[in-house]
C-alpha cells in the first residue's frame, strides 16, 4: 500500500490543542536547544488560551501565518511566518525593513525528515508572504545546528552576514529572495 500523502495548509482558529501538543513534540527535540526561543517547561506551562489565541492569530491575520504537514490525522510539521511592522522590533530587538518576512519555529518530526516536507512547508510559507507584500523571507539559525543550516542552504537561504547573540548563543541571519511580490 503506497504512503499516504502529506498535505500542507495553513492552521484553522480551532486547533490550540494541537498546536500545543506539537510545540510541546518540538520542544524534546534533541537540537531544541538552540533551534528554540523557548522550553518545554514554559510552553507546557502555557494556559489553554495562549494556544487558542495563537491558533486565531496564526490562522486569520496578515501578520502571522502557520503552516503544518498532516499525514493522515497526525501532526508532522510546521512553520510559521511573521510579517513584523517595520517600526517595531522583532524578537531579537531588531527593526526590519518593509516587505521582510520571518520563517521561525520549525520542526518537522523525526520520523518524517528527508521527505520533501520542510520544502513544501517552507514553500507554502513563503507563497504567503509573497502574497502579503513581501520580498524577502529571513531567518536565524543557531551556528552550532549544522543539520538546520544545511537544510536551509539547500533550500535557497544565503548567508546574510547578520549575527545576533541571543539566549541561547550566537544566530546566523540566512534570507533568500521571494521572487515577485
Amino acid at each position: 500500500m503506497p504512503d499516504a500523502p502529506v498535505r500542507i495548509r495553513r492552521v484553522l482558529a480551532t486547533e490550540g490543542d494541537r498546536l500545543r501538543a506539537l510545540r510541546l513534540e518540538s520542544l524534546q527535540d534533541p537540537a531544541a536547544g538552540i533551534a528554540f526561543l523557548d522550553t518545554y517547561e514554559s510552553a507546557a506551562a502555557r494556559p489553554g488560551s495562549f494556544w487558542d489565541e495563537r491558533a486565531v492569530g496564526a490562522s486569520l491575520t496578515s501578520s502571522t501565518a502557520q503552516f503544518i504537514a498532516e499525514l493522515g490525522h497526525a501532526w508532522v510539521g510546521t512553520v510559521t511566518i511573521l510579517v513584523p511592522e517595520p517600526a517595531l522590533p522583532d524578537y531579537f530587538g531588531r527593526v526590519r525593513e518593509a516587505g521582510t518576512a520571518l520563517l521561525v519555529a520549525v520542526y518537522v518530526a523525526p520520523d518524517h525528515r528527508g521527505r520533501g516536507i520542510l520544502d513544501r512547508l517552507i514553500d507554502a510559507g513563503a507563497e504567503w508572504a509573497r502574497a502579503q507584500g513581501c520580498g524577502i523571507l529571513s531567518l536565524d539559525v543557531h551556528e552550532d545546528n549544522a543539520r538546520a543550516r544545511a537544510a536551509y542552504s539547500r533550500l535557497g537561504f544565503v548567508v546574510t552576514g547578520g549575527t545576533i547573540v541571543g539566549q541561547n548563543g550566537r544566530e546566523l541571519e540566512m534570507s533568500r529572495g521571494l521572487g515577485d511580490a
